[in-house]
């Protein structure tokens, strides 16, 4: 008899790991999602083989259950599961971005004997729902676990064993230390990103000019300022006290350059731009890490009709699909620059060799 897996959410994340279960598991997927529309996509494209309507009997009969949900809709399920009467025997596991208030959510499930492991995937896409949901989303990403210091092993080889389809790098830590890090590396910056926006939108009231002069540059590393707000306000309200921490030691850090710019310390301002480019130019290149990786590829064309045109085509020949396009730069002599956006490093590759060879010049970094 299949095992039965019940997916609660079928936006990106939770079809994906679907898709990844179904490669190395037979098994039979339910799903629910509060959108009919994503229900019935879901099913349309067999990334679930049921839609499931009576969660409690679901529930009862599966043996692992993904809660692919936004955190405080993670919460209430699981109040929820604690209040069966029959406790749901299978394997637990979220996707939430916070792990710290959802762990202890689950001291409740273990005192009704239910085995929950937090879950974090880290990987995402420009684009949602289960339509965009693919079964390499996570490989080479950091798949984070959270399990209770009572779990054992046995149960957290079983998710991963459960979840091996996704060929992510998957990580055992604490949740308190989770949210820490996460909160230094993807929440945080999320913060600083919309604050920059907000200062430049402030004088772009004053400045016409603004508008234009930002579209370049500055849209690149303020892009995750694009990310869903109501997402960002759960996240940033369940690691509070970290990002908090982490606003008063930013604040310092600005009075340090604030310091640094008053005194004209060319030494130190030097020193302070350089340490910041030694440590970034050391950053794994390929690895996957907490904010979603874009893979761009350059290519110089030349400003004539037809070209953009050329470009894309070539890529569909090769079976290569993008997530996005477009002119970045206009240069005073014959050649612009295209920006071509993949979802995976092997796809910005073989797109490289493939323009190469037709005489595109191609590179990885500006």
């Amino acid at each position: 008899m299949k095992k039965r897996v019940l997916l609660i959410g079928l936006g990106l994340i939770g079809g994906s790991i679907a898709m990844a279960v179904k490669k190395e598991h037979e098994c039979i997927i339910v799903g629910h999602d509060i959108s009919k529309d994503h229900e019935n996509l879901a099913k349309r494209l067999q990334i679930v083989d049921e839609i499931g309507s009576d969660l409690e009997k679901e529930a009862g009969a599966a043996d692992l259950i993904v809660l692919a949900t936004p955190v405080e809709e993670t919460e209430r399920l699981l109040d929820w599961f604690a209040s069966f009467e029959t406790p749901p025997k299978a394997l637990i596991t979220d996707v939430g971005s916070t792990k710290s208030k959802i762990m202890q959510k689950a001291i409740k499930l273990q005192d009704k004997g239910i085995d929950f492991i937090g879950g974090h995937p880290m990987a995402g896409s420009h684009k949602s729902g289960p339509g965009s949901a693919k079964a390499h989303l996570f490989e080479n990403a950091f798949y984070m676990m959270t399990p209770t210091p009572s779990t054992p092993d046995d149960h957290i080889n079983e998710l991963k064993e459960w979840l091996k389809g996704t060929h992510a790098k998957f990580i055992v830590m604490d949740a308190e230390k989770h949210d820490l890090l996460t909160g230094v590396v993807s929440h945080f910056p999320h913060v600083v990103a919309a604050s920059l926006v907000r200062q430049v939108e402030q004088y772009a009231n004053s400045h016409a000019q603004i508008n234009d002069l930002a579209a370049g540059g500055f849209k690149d590393i303020t892009r995750i300022a694009s990310s869903s707000p109501a997402m960002w306000k759960d996240i940033i309200k369940h690691n509070k006290e970290n990002i908090l921490q982490l606003i008063d030691e930013w604040a310092y850090e600005m009075e340090y350059v604030k310091d640094l710019v008053k005194s004209e310390n060319d030494q130190g301002l030097y020193n302070y731009f350089s340490g910041a480019k030694s440590y970034r130019d050391a950053l794994p290149i390929k690895a996957k890490g907490a904010i979603t990786s874009f893979y761009d590829l350059y290519v110089d064309i030349i400003d004539d009709i037809g070209v953009i045109s050329r470009v894309t085509s070539i890529l569909a020949d090769n079976k290569l699909s993008i997530t996005n396009i477009r002119v970045i730069e206009a240069r005073e002599d014959i050649y612009g620059v295209l920006r071509v956006s993949f979802q995976s490093e092997d796809d910005r590759q073989s797109a490289k060799e493939s323009l190469e060879k037709l005489q595109f010049t191609t590179y990885v970094a500006m």
